[in-house]
């Protein structure tokens, strides 16, 4: 035991040897970073764009039977859309009242599913770096399809850069996607189509 007990307090004394000595040479300094906002006093880290367009009309494609209108970006703001940037777009369902007298907007992801007598129609989207299509696709000839879903039209359009949107955003709402991104009510474009 006594060998056991020297040898290890002879390797805690060799231990506690090794770390003194003299201090070691300054480190360089690191590069400095770009420049842009800091998310100091309340300002949102993640850069993103959210504009309204009110007054939208879809117009029908006979050849595919589907409604579609086109909204180029350039159009509604400056904000520099990229390749790995997400588009989400939300539209206007209407406003609910509560029990207690308020009142909030509903809004719907896109795609969006309704159920009608005559079949299933789908609010659906694509885009490029320019701009983004809503159609309305469906399973039946959509051709007199009620106004209220082609006429005069509120859509939300967000862009997320690529970076944010690869974490785990809750784009389930706009209220979510709103809270994610740091934007308020009083942040978004609204632009109101003749």
């Amino acid at each position: 035991m006594k060998h056991f007990n020297l040898v290890l307090g002879s390797l805690i004394a060799l231990f506690f040897m090794s770390c003194s000595g003299p201090e070691g040479p300054q480190g360089f300094d690191g590069f400095d970073g770009l420049d842009g906002r800091d998310g100091q006093d309340g300002e949102p880290g993640i850069q993103a764009q959210i504009f309204e367009v009110e007054g939208l009309d879809l117009f029908y494609v006979d050849a595919d039977n589907v409604w579609e209108t086109v909204l180029t970006f350039e159009d509604f703001t400056t904000f520099e859309v990229l390749k790995e940037d997400a588009i989400f777009i939300y539209r206007f369902d209407g406003s609910v009242s509560f029990e207690d007298g308020s009142v909030e907007d509903a809004w719907g992801l896109i795609p969006q599913n309704f159920f009608l007598n005559e079949g299933i129609i789908q609010y659906v989207s694509s885009h490029t770096l320019k701009d983004v299509a809503v159609l309305i696709d469906g399973n039946f000839n959509l051709s007199n399809l009620d106004i209220a879903f082609t006429d005069n039209q509120l859509l939300r359009v967000v862009i997320v850069p690529g970076v944010a949107a690869s974490g785990k955003m809750d784009t389930s709402s706009m209220t979510s996607i709103m809270a994610s991104l740091g934007i308020t009510d009083a942040d978004i474009q609204k632009y109101k189509l003749d």
